[in-house]
């Protein structure tokens, strides 16, 4: 099993209701779970959101926690609600109402990873799927939880910013043939899950660095934003997909020769996303 649900770093002094978390970025591959899958350990890895938590590793330093996740998404998707068992891969689990995601196999034990590759010859049992609900998920949610309280009680509101990356060749059907594509697209629900005053903000942090950024087209937020975003209670949550043709070889998973200026680029846009949290307080004691 992997060895921990999450791995969370907190700044010397919190100084931002901003709350940063990376729930695919996991890379502890278990051996008995490479033993288990038909796929190799290079495709294993396709679902990864490879080096996201290297990009916003520097949160900290502007005054906000930040959340990775333990376990890999082929293992279990922890931006998935716990409810979306898949029948097609785990023993026992009847279908309900029809799920898209369930549907194609990304429910919260993936069957597949990118591209519809099968993960398993066979099925695993409910009991199996269950020790990883409460062993990773219940975890990793229960101290997402505990950290947006924790922004609600210091500043009276919480901005959660969910980091993912996104496959370059997700974008081909997005834009205008010829036109530029998005390097950023933000994903709000269309506006349910967080203020557009806070999303026009964060939009305005990754434009001011030179990124082209688009909103819910194609990814508009799961699980995390739908769960976690209610801005008529102050809690905003924002998803962010960063195209990994940015910064990384897609095929080989491994940095590419921008990675290192790309990451410097991205300590500004975490500085400035984190500062919105951080201007509320200054507001909030005028």
């Amino acid at each position: 099993m992997p060895k921990v649900a999450f791995e969370i770093v907190h700044p010397e002094k919190r100084s931002t209701s901003v709350v940063f978390a990376s729930p695919h970025s996991g890379c502890d591959y278990p051996a008995s779970f490479l033993r288990r899958t038909v796929l190799d350990r290079q495709l294993i890895r396709s679902s990864e959101d490879a080096f996201v938590d290297k990009l916003f590793d520097c949160a900290p330093r502007f005054g906000a926690p930040f959340l990775m996740a333990g376990p890999p998404r082929a293992f279990i998707d922890l931006n998935r609600s716990a409810e979306e068992l898949d029948p097609a891969l785990i023993e026992g689990v009847r279908g309900g109402g029809h799920n898209p995601r369930i549907a194609s196999g990304l429910g919260i034990v993936p069957r597949v990873v990118a591209n519809g590759r099968a993960i398993y010859s066979g099925k695993i049992s409910l009991a199996e799927a269950q020790r990883r609900i409460n062993g990773y998920w219940v975890p990793y949610h229960q101290q997402l939880q505990k950290l947006l309280d924790e922004s609600h009680a210091g500043f009276g509101e919480a901005i959660l910013i969910d980091c993912h990356s996104m496959p370059h060749e997700a974008l081909e059907n997005v834009v205008r043939s010829g036109a530029p594509r998005p390097d950023i697209v933000l994903g709000d629900r269309f506006g349910a899950s967080a203020s557009g005053d806070i999303v026009d903000q964060i939009e305005a942090a990754f434009r001011d660095a030179g990124l082209r950024v688009a909103r819910n087209a194609p990814f508009a937020g799961a699980y995390t934003t739908q769960h976690y975003g209610r801005p008529s209670r102050r809690q905003h949550t924002v998803q962010v997909e960063i195209d990994r043709s940015l910064y990384m070889d897609e095929k080989a998973i491994r940095p590419n020769e921008d990675f290192a200026a790309f990451r410097r680029l991205l300590r500004g846009v975490v500085a400035r996303i984190a500062d919105i949290g951080a201007q509320d307080k200054r507001l909030a004691a005028e």
